[in-house]
């Protein structure tokens, strides 16, 4: 299943990925990271030993002492230099130290294989990158796919789509992930680089935030964990524990340092783009410096499980949230906490938060399938309150170039477009893409691909729709849309691009793309 979703604008991403580079340094930082994990393990172990459950597994491991598999490895003969002689000793080792000595074992690639593998992981600057979390067979991935939709002109005059998608590069993620959000800031950066960065921030189930580099290819480990609890970051109140007596302290108490349960939503802020905000299942919001990695500010403004927060567009310091105890809060972070905040009563958990780009009104999507307008500066009543669907709106995103023009997602299986001009909501077309119960659906960030949507679910497909191809979307929005804009969209059919896997099934996807061309008709 893809459990969520977001574009990459074009532009960002290194036109050259970097091959991860396994060095000293990176040895260094990883062995620190997995040593944490393997100290965490060895406490789980221990109090499962400690559990009635695994007596008879006791039983075993002294039965199995006789065979002393703890050393089955050593070896006591010995080098003459007095080192050890394993599987791994000097006398299995051949070095090739002179400049006409080559290794036999040994094949470097020539210049034409590079060449050929740097032009594989080519990112043009035409092209977006979409981010998937997906979760197969209980491992979890961030894949990295890349969407080439532009048009090339043949000498006859003829126009070609590529209209690409395909995965790039994946991450192995540790823990099944929730969302995802993208992040132009070069984290941990000093403070004369300022280049832009390519980042991926992932929430998963843990009460951790994993940050990767997009534009490292193979990378191992995340370039920073936000959130993760050890010895020398822990609650001050809880120092003095011992270390199984913390950790069982730190599942229950929530405190202003790190999160304690799952990590619900993210927000990345465009203006002081070293911030970042999450909202968690503790019921926090944190407030995380993206520089030095660790959490700025915590808040409680909610009762139950903190399921969305989004940034102000225009304000920097406004922060909207949204959660299970069925409030929707606007708050300026500057004041102190509950000073200058506005709260919304609402008729179910909170799904989902948008923005509008005016910055004072905002969209807030419920699990009973409604979408309600809101009004910053009027906490009275509902501006419009739409039932978009009959089950709970999973994703939602309003057009940042089209003001009015509304996409919707639900576990009914649909995707909506919707015209939201006058205030007067009206559907504009609703379609089954086939990807299951869809849990994320998002506009396209960049204005030569407006009306692109990737939509993504529960049977694990990740499609990308080109939505003003479609008359019926162009008529419904069309007042919106400049005649060159229209002229250009209609030569062009409209396509529902699925991603592929593998060589051969891109063959078979070009054939069916093909055939949906010749045969689909404008609605």
């Amino acid at each position: 299943m893809i459990s969520s979703t977001t574009w990459v604008p074009r532009g960002y991403a290194a036109e050259y990925p970097e091959k991860y580079d396994f060095d000293d340094e990176e040895i260094a930082r990883i062995s620190e990271l997995a040593q944490l994990r393997l100290d965490e393990a060895k406490e789980d172990l221990e109090e499962a030993r400690e559990s009635a459950a695994l007596k008879d597994q006791e039983e075993i491991d002294e039965d199995l002492k006789e065979y002393d598999l703890e050393h089955y490895d050593d070896d006591e003969e010995e080098t003459a230099e007095g080192q050890p002689m394993g599987i791994f000793g000097s006398k299995n080792i051949q070095f090739y130290e002179g400049e006409g000595e080559k290794d036999p074992y040994i094949t470097l690639p020539d210049a034409q294989e590079q060449d050929e593998e740097r032009e594989e992981l080519q990112i043009l600057p035409t092209d977006n990158l979409v981010l998937a979390a997906r979760t197969e067979d209980n491992l979890s991935y961030l894949e990295v796919y890349v969407y080439d939709d532009t048009v090339e002109e043949e000498e006859d005059g003829a126009e070609i789509a590529r209209n690409n998608l395909y995965v790039h590069h994946d991450f192995l993620l540790s823990s099944f992930p929730l969302c995802v959000e993208w992040l132009d800031y070069r984290v941990g950066k000093t403070k004369d680089d300022s280049r832009p960065g390519n980042f991926a921030a992932i929430s998963t189930f843990d009460p951790e935030i994993e940050i990767w580099n997009l534009d490292v290819v193979d990378s191992v480990y995340p370039d920073m964990v936000l959130g993760r609890p050890d010895g020398d970051t822990g609650a001050a109140e809880l120092s003095g524990l011992k270390s199984k007596q913390k950790k069982k302290a730190l599942k229950k108490k929530i405190n202003d340092t790190f999160h304690v349960d799952a990590v619900l939503s993210l927000s990345a802020n465009r203006m002081h783009r070293n911030l970042l905000a999450s909202g968690s299942a503790d019921t926090t919001v944190k407030l995380w410096d993206l520089n030095e990695g660790v959490c700025a500010k915590s808040f409680g403004f909610h009762d139950g499980k903190v399921s969305a927060v989004a940034w102000n567009p225009a304000e920097a310091t406004v922060l909207l949230s949204g959660g299970y105890d069925h409030h929707a809060i606007v708050s300026d972070l500057r004041a102190s906490e509950g000073a200058g905040q506005r709260r919304w009563k609402l008729d179910g958990d909170v799904e989902g938060l948008k923005w509008d780009s005016n910055g004072y009104e905002f969209y807030v999507s419920t699990e009973n399938g409604r979408i309600h307008k809101l009004d910053a500066r009027n906490e009275s009543k509902a501006v419009w309150t739409l039932q978009a669907h009959d089950s709970e709106v999973t994703s939602f995103d309003i057009n940042r170039h089209m003001p009015g023009f509304m996409v919707t997602g639900s576990t009914d299986k649909t995707v909506k477009l919707w015209n939201l001009t006058e205030n007067r909501p009206s559907m504009i077309l609703s379609r089954d893409l086939d990807v299951g119960k869809v849990f994320s659906v998002s506009f396209a960030p960049d204005k030569e691909a407006v009306g692109h949507i990737v939509a993504a679910g529960s049977n694990g497909t990740v499609k990308v729709w080109d939505s003003m191809a479609n008359r019926t979307v162009r008529e419904g929005v069309g007042k919106q849309i400049t005649e060159d804009f229209a002229r250009e969209k209609a030569k062009r059919k409209e396509r529902v691009v699925e991603a592929v896997q593998s060589d051969d099934e891109w063959e078979d996807d070009e054939e069916e793309t093909q055939e949906g061309e010749n045969d689909s008709d404008d609605e």
